[in-house]
């Protein structure tokens, strides 16, 4: 895929995205890619993404009726700048269960 290809694959990917979670779609030079009232959405589409493999893990090794997350520590960082992987269809059942 060439590099306008590209944009535009990100572009849809922030509409189709900034429809799902109700926030607009923004990314404009350096800024938010979507605005929400609660969250500052940064967009990213890849081909592939080795988080992915963490999250399935934790999918094959969660007990029913819990929600699977995975999360990455970098090692030497503080572990409140870790990162918290979670499908966008729990993460959304996660924001309208707490906004009721």
């Amino acid at each position: 895929m060439n590099p306008n290809q590209n944009r535009k694959r990100g572009k849809a990917t922030e509409r189709n995205i900034a429809k799902r979670v109700g926030g607009v779609r923004v990314g404009l030079l350096g800024n938010e890619d979507i605005s929400h009232p609660e969250f500052s959405i940064e967009v990213k589409d890849r081909k592939k993404f080795t988080g992915v493999k963490y999250l399935e893990q934790a999918e094959r090794n969660c007990p029913d009726g819990k929600i699977p997350i995975a999360i990455v520590h970098v090692t030497r960082q503080s572990h409140g700048r870790d990162v918290v992987l979670v499908r966008l269809d729990d993460w959304q059942r996660l924001v309208e269960r707490n906004t009721k």
